[in-house]
């Protein structure tokens, strides 16, 4: 009988101790971090400082001084995973043309895929469309220059330390010249350690 009361209770709490699952809504700006992997603030912040960074070079003032009626004109190209891990580099990407649009400095157009999307609306507009309404074909506005770039990572571990160091280079190419009128770099290093209590 005493064995039996001992084998109930250690089942009692061993099975109060896995809880219920708790959920809570945070802010979006809210930073949470629950493993040492690249996230959503990681991507915002290396994406507002580097499209910062970017306007603030030479580039931008010799376009403006060549241009005075129009802002330049940008297209994302691709920013290529070479990291350890899985990003999800649409969202970064989409943290860039944020970034851009907020400054005011600089126009965006879409590219690949989305571009692809919408002359196809266009070419539907073509045949369906009232003439009052329907968009012309041949009328997008091109761009001046393609931005791109690589997102790659190292890690180092030992025992329950691991550093793992991130690395965003991109580049910004004159699309008439393909001169290369800007090279940013970001740089971020993740420090995490395991308790030896496995806590």
């Amino acid at each position: 009988m005493k064995k039996w009361w001992i084998v109930a209770m250690a089942a009692l709490v061993l099975g109060g101790c896995g809880g219920g699952l708790s959920v809570k809504r945070v802010d979006t700006d809210t930073e949470v971090a629950l493993t040492d992997r690249w996230n959503d603030e990681d991507s915002r912040l290396v994406s507002e400082a580097m499209i910062e960074d970017m306007l603030t070079f030479p580039w931008l003032r010799d376009f403006s001084d060549e241009h005075p009626d129009r802002r330049p004109v940008i297209v994302i190209q691709r920013v290529r995973n070479k990291s350890h891990e899985h990003i999800a580099t649409d969202t970064f990407i989409n943290d860039l043309k944020r970034a851009l649009m907020r400054s005011g400095r600089a126009d965006f157009i879409v590219g690949g895929k989305e571009r692809s999307d919408v002359r196809e609306e266009l070419r539907g507009q073509d045949l369906y469309a009232s003439e009052e309404s329907r968009k012309e074909m041949g009328e997008e506005l091109g761009a001046d220059f393609a931005l791109s770039g690589t997102i790659t990572s190292i890690v180092d571990q030992f025992k329950g330390s691991k550093v793992i160091f991130y690395q965003v280079d991109l580049k910004l190419i004159d699309l008439q010249s393909t001169r290369e009128v800007w090279s940013g770099q970001k740089k971020l290093k993740k420090v995490s350690e395991r308790s030896r209590f496995g806590l």
